[in-house]
């Protein structure tokens, strides 16, 4: 359904804006839209979320064209909106659901604020885990490992929120990111653009079966998902 200048008023409210460790986090309600925006930097927001589910599937086929696995333990790096949790736990076939976070502003407005209407019953769902932490230091941390890793925490790897983020997408990142990877698990990211430079820092890294989905979006250029398959 095509959006009506019904779906923006002229100013967005802002519902609630918080200075966390990683500067200012807000969030907003633009006409019937919640959108998150950090450091001025726009996020997300509700008004599709096809490509953060897309997200979430495309490692679940790459497990099952792997052979499959019973009840596979899936992380996802990011609550954002929600999209990607909601998807995940709408799916019997994960075992656990661990959801990163770093951003306590962010995991307040789904268990009390305004974006718990979306997600409540992922959150309720047994499967479900929600980590306070940032990701960077979760993946160099973390003795857990998993089957599949969603990781959706910036606009992509050439375009991140804060500087720190920016190892996840080197060799170094994406070693810690095999280590948490059970042998032959998924590595997907989350991209508002393709990336062929990423493509090859994960061939390098030692990920197998490297290729980029792309997903498209009503303006400008597709969001895509770049997939690995970890070693073993």
């Amino acid at each position: 359904m095509p959006l009506t200048t019904h779906d923006f008023p002229e100013a967005p409210e802002v519902l609630d804006r918080r200075d966390g460790p990683y500067g200012e986090v807000v969030l907003r309600r633009h006409g019937t839209l919640l959108q998150i925006i950090a450091n001025g930097c726009f996020l997300m927001d509700t008004s599709d979320g096809r490509s953060e589910r897309r997200l979430i599937d495309a490692a679940a086929d790459a497990l099952a064209d792997a052979g499959g696995r019973t009840g596979p333990h899936l992380l996802v790096g990011g609550l954002g909106v929600g999209f990607s949790l909601v998807h995940a736990a709408a799916d019997p076939r994960w075992g656990r659901i661990a959801v990163v976070e770093r951003e306590g502003a962010i995991i307040d407005w789904h268990r009390t604020g305004p974006l718990a209407a979306l997600t409540a019953d992922a959150l309720a769902d047994l499967r479900t885990e929600i980590v306070e932490a940032d990701l960077v230091e979760y993946v160099n941390e973390t003795s857990d490992t998993y089957d599949a890793l969603c990781l959706d925490i910036d606009n992509g790897p050439g375009w991140t929120v804060t500087e720190g983020n920016d190892g996840l997408y080197a060799p170094s990142g994406l070693a810690g990111c095999a280590r948490l990877l059970r042998p032959g698990g998924v590595l997907a990211v989350w991209s508002a653009q393709p990336s062929p430079e990423f493509e090859e820092t994960l061939r390098n890294a030692g990920f197998q079966q490297v290729r980029t989905e792309e997903i498209p979006v009503a303006r400008g250029v597709p969001d895509v998902v770049h997939i690995g398959v970890g070693p073993g």
